[in-house]
């Protein structure tokens, strides 16, 4: 593998960005830093969100679109006497703000110790390694209605679960086989619907979410921010000027809500989402290279528009000959407006970039100099049509390349 990655600070690579939640904030969008929006679907087609890969099976609850869930002290055999709201001796649950493996539904789990395997919504037998329910829980509807739930089993990767009005009226019982999707971190299911939902991009597609969720300030409050994917990690950076701000003041953190929703704030005066100052944050994308991103407004529920700078600060190389070969960042990619920013770490001062297309024709041909070291250079793909094709960067001492997608 390629030495050290990359580290630089030049202004030139800040990207402008703004991605929209869409008006009222409807929309979740799965963001690539590298490469953009890979996805967007409304917040308000799912109710329960299960997980399909780790032990923790967590399974999450869209409490963002207005529901609200509890544990009631009953077991399952019980399942025919909740037969009436009772929310005064239930507990209200909620989603884990700061990580994915704990939802609603994980309340009351012992994963953390040694010997754990209590789900919270269900039991884990070591001998069968089922998972079986232990727990009733009651949702409550934006329109005041009632249904009650039941997390049945998850038994060679299906879960079983029934959902029903709480006199036992209009019972449900699914499944969702997790085996059908094996690149996700979460398929859906719709009360409405009855119907699970194959909603998002997969886990390796993407580093942040834009999204409504429900964060703790300190009581549970509906906020409109940005999580990390899982294996996604970040650093915020704050009262020091973002110019100064740097990715190595601190370790990255593992919380899927460094960024969150705190880098605004409401001002009353001015009936209007004002941006914290001296706030940077720092993200370790899936591949493993680092981008600096400073927010710079957001147009709150009239747009949805979440606005910030991006800047790549460190990237991995993508050659594995085992020597100090050079490394290559094309971003954004796909490249949407014929200009593709390429990030060059290279052992020599002048270099050759060279585009191919899928059945290896040179299709353009590019001199750069005075670059010893990192660098970023523009490249001009105006003239190419839409496609994926091959860039790859000769000097006298190395050869790297990078796939370059033109949309």
């Amino acid at each position: 593998m390629l030495p050290a990655a990359l580290l630089f600070a030049a202004s030139q690579a800040q990207t402008p960005v703004t991605v929209s939640t869409s008006p009222q904030n409807a929309d979740q969008v799965w963001y690539s830093l590298a490469n953009g929006e890979v996805e967007r679907a409304p917040l308000a087609e799912w109710d329960l969100a299960f997980e399909l890969s780790g032990f923790t099976s967590s399974i999450r609850v869209n409490t963002a679109r207005g529901l609200d869930v509890y544990e009631t002290p009953l077991d399952t055999s019980e399942w025919n006497d909740v037969l009436a709201a009772d929310p005064d001796n239930w507990t209200p649950i909620h989603n884990s703000e700061e990580t994915w493996v704990v939802g609603a539904l994980n309340h009351g789990n012992d994963l953390d110790l040694p010997e754990g395997v209590n789900m919270g919504w269900g039991n884990y037998d070591q001998a069968t390694h089922f998972i079986m329910g232990t727990r009733i829980y009651a949702i409550l509807f934006p329109d005041n209605s009632w249904k009650k739930l039941l997390i049945r089993s998850l038994i060679s990767n299906v879960y079983t679960f029934t959902v029903a009005n709480l006199d036992g009226t209009d019972s449900h019982t699914g499944t969702l086989n997790k085996q059908l999707y094996p690149d996700r971190n979460f398929a859906y299911f719709s009360f409405a619907t009855n119907a699970v939902l194959d909603r998002e991009p997969p886990r390796t597609d993407w580093d942040l979410l834009f999204t409504k969720y429900t964060a703790f300030v300190p009581t549970a409050y509906d906020v409109v921010g940005v999580l990390q994917n899982k294996g996604v990690t970040a650093l915020q950076v704050n009262d020091v000027p973002t110019a100064d701000a740097a990715w190595t003041s601190g370790p990255f953190s593992s919380n899927i809500n460094i960024l969150g929703a705190d880098w605004k704030s409401y001002d009353f005066n001015q009936s209007a989402y004002v941006i914290v100052g001296d706030t940077t944050y720092f993200v370790k994308d899936v591949p493993g290279n680092i981008w600096k991103i400073v927010f710079t407004g957001y147009g709150g529920g009239a747009t949805g528009d979440i606005s910030f700078n991006q800047e790549a600060v460190s990237a991995v190389g993508i050659n594995e000959q085992g020597q100090a070969q050079g490394s290559v960042l094309v971003y954004p990619n796909p490249v949407t407006d014929g200009q593709a920013q390429v990030v060059l770490d290279l052992p020599a001062a002048n270099s050759v970039a060279r585009v191919f297309n899928a059945t290896g024709q040179q299709m353009l041909e590019q001199q750069w100099s005075g670059h010893i070291g990192l660098s970023i250079r523009t490249l001009d793909v105006h003239g190419l049509a839409k496609g994926i094709y091959l860039l790859r960067i000769d000097t006298d001492r190395s050869n790297t390349t990078a796939k370059l997608v033109i949309d």
